[in-house]
């Protein structure tokens, strides 16, 4: 088993942000900041845990709740004042957190298998 989590979990109401390429940061507390960059993710809905979206965490790196901006906002694809009342409410005592970067991975089960575009490519030729 991995030393560092395979999966991530986010409110339902944010996976279309995230699909959309609108999200590119979540800001966690400590327990829920041990993601390796460079790593692939399993991204889950917290509320029906439905798979939505493979992702690479980028970066790991330590945000104090006063120094959370607009470009924090912005990268969260929320308004300043949404987000800073979000991270109130899950972490109302937490003075630091992780501001976990990533992208979206694209959805494999979209993409053409390189055997069927071999295969055509035999029976033309």
């Amino acid at each position: 088993m991995a030393d560092y989590p395979e999966t991530i979990t986010f409110f339902e109401w944010l996976a279309p942000k995230i699909l959309a390429g609108e999200k590119h940061i979540t800001i966690r507390d400590y327990a829920e900041s041990h993601y390796r960059p460079g790593t692939r993710v399993t991204a889950y809905t917290l509320e029906t845990h439905h798979r939505f979206a493979d992702i690479e965490i980028i970066s790991v790196e330590p945000l104090f709740v006063e120094d959370i901006d607009e470009n924090h906002a912005e990268q969260e694809g929320l308004a300043l004042e949404q987000l800073q009342g979000l991270i109130r409410r899950i972490y109302p005592d937490q003075h630091q957190l992780y501001v976990v970067k990533f992208r979206l991975l694209p959805d494999v089960t979209t993409a053409t298998p390189v055997a069927s575009a071999n295969s055509a490519a035999d029976e033309q030729g």
